[in-house]
C-alpha cells in the first residue's frame, strides 16, 4: 500500500489547489481566538482584530477572530465529501481586556459556525490538559466569591458534512482491515479522554516554538482512525508542524496540509528519519495491547468468539476479524511532500 502526503505553503481561506469533494476527513487544531500569542497572526489577517483589542473591546476582538476561521471553515466544506467528518481541537479563552474579565466560548462559535454551513454537529470529546502550576486557581484565591476555575479541558469538536453517513462500495475490503479493536473502540469512544495530555513540541527553533500549538500525536491518530479508512485523504488546514500528517502517515492514509510559514516544513522533515520507527512501535503497541486485553479477558472465565483473520488471536466481534494494521517501510520525497509504501504486520 502506497500512500501520499501533500505540503502547501499558502493561506487556508483559499484552498484552490484541493479539489471539491476530494478529501474524507479533516483533523485541524486552528489558532484559538482571544489566546494572547495569536492576537499578531489574527492582526495581520484582518486588521479589524487588531483595531479592536486597542479599543478594548473584547467582544469585536473575538467576532473579528473567528470571522478569519469562518474563510476557512467554507473552504473545508467545499472540499470535504458528503457525510465526510470534521475534527476541530479548540480550546476556550479567558482573558482580561480593557477593564473586563471573561471566557470566550471558542468551542461555541466554532459549532455555530459549522452549523451554519449545514455541518451536523455530532457528540464531542473533552480532553485534560493539566496546568503545571500548583496555584492554579484565578481570582481572589481562598476568599469567596470571586476565585475562577482554571481552564484544563479542550474540545474535540466533531461535525458531519450533511446528513447522510459516507457510503462505500459493498464489502470493501479496505473499510473493514481499517477497523479497531473492540477494547480501542470503548476507550476511544468516550467523551472524556482523560489519558491524553498536552506536550511541548521540540521543533529546534525558539521562535517557531513560541508559534506553535500543543497539539498531542495520539489525538490526530485517533481521530485518523475513528473516521477514516485505508486510502481516504485526511486534510489539516492549520498544519502547524505536520502533526496530523505524521498521524496520518502512521495510520496509512494520504494526507493534504496547508500552512503559512514555509519554516514549518523543516521540523516536519526532521521528523521523517524517524517516521518509520514510530509506525512500528504505535503497530506493535496497539497488538501488544489486544493480547494482553485477550489474555486478561480469558483469566475472568469470558471468551472471545471470532478468529482474527491476519493475526494469531481471537477478537470480540466478527467486524474486528479483517482488521489489519500497517507499518511504513519506506519514505521517500517528492516536488511537494513525500511518498510512503506501506506492508502489513
Amino acid at each position: 500500500m502506497e500512500t501520499s502526503h501533500r505540503v502547501v505553503v499558502g493561506d487556508a481561506r483559499d484552498l484552490s489547489d484541493v479539489a471539491a469533494d476530494s478529501v474524507d476527513l479533516v483533523v485541524t487544531s486552528p489558532p484559538y481566538p482571544m489566546i494572547e500569542m495569536w492576537d499578531e497572526t489574527f492582526t495581520a489577517l484582518d486588521p479589524a482584530v487588531g483595531d479592536a483589542l486597542a479599543d478594548g473591546d473584547g467582544d469585536r476582538a473575538f467576532e473579528a477572530m473567528h470571522g478569519v476561521l469562518d474563510d476557512v471553515w467554507a473552504e473545508v466544506s467545499r472540499v470535504l465529501v458528503d457525510g465526510g467528518i470534521a475534527c476541530v481541537n479548540v480550546g476556550d479563552a479567558t482573558r482580561t481586556v480593557g477593564d473586563s474579565f471573561s471566557v470566550y466560548p471558542n468551542h461555541a462559535r466554532v459549532v455555530e459556525a459549522f452549523q451554519s454551513l449545514g455541518f451536523d454537529p455530532l457528540p464531542d470529546v473533552l480532553w485534560r490538559k493539566p496546568a503545571n502550576s500548583a496555584a492554579k486557581f484565578m481570582g481572589s484565591g481562598m476568599v469567596p466569591p470571586n476565585a475562577y476555575v482554571t481552564l484544563e479541558h479542550e474540545y474535540v469538536l466533531v461535525f458531519r458534512n450533511g446528513s447522510d453517513s459516507r457510503s462505500f462500495e459493498p464489502g470493501a475490503d479496505r473499510r473493514y482491515e481499517a477497523a479497531y479493536f473492540w477494547e480501542e473502540r470503548n476507550r476511544w469512544f468516550s467523551d472524556v479522554w482523560t489519558d491524553v495530555q498536552g506536550e511541548l513540541q521540540g521543533l529546534g527553533h525558539d521562535d517557531l516554538r513560541e508559534r506553535s500549538a500543543a497539539f498531542p500525536f495520539e489525538i490526530p491518530y485517533r481521530l485518523v482512525n475513528m473516521y477514516s479508512v485505508y486510502d481516504d485523504t485526511v486534510l489539516d488546514p492549520f498544519w502547524g508542524t505536520g502533526t496530523t500528517s505524521l498521524a496520518a502517515l502512521v495510520a496509512g492514509r494520504n494526507s493534504i496540509g496547508y500552512e503559512r510559514e514555509a519554516a514549518f516544513t523543516e521540523v516536519f522533515d526532521d521528523q521523517m528519519t524517524d517516521v518509520a520507527a514510530l509506525s512500528r512501535s504505535v503497530v506493535r503497541e496497539r497488538l501488544d495491547r489486544h493480547r494482553e486485553f485477550v489474555a486478561e479477558t480469558r483469566e475472568s472465565g469470558d471468551s472471545l468468539d471470532y478468529e482474527a483473520t491476519h493475526y494469531d488471536f481471537p477478537v470480540r466481534t466478527s467486524q474486528e476479524r479483517d482488521l489489519r494494521l500497517y507499518a511504513i517501510e519506506s519514505v521517500e520525497r517528492t516536488a511537494d511532500g513525500y511518498r510512503a509504501v506501506h506492508t502489513p504486520i
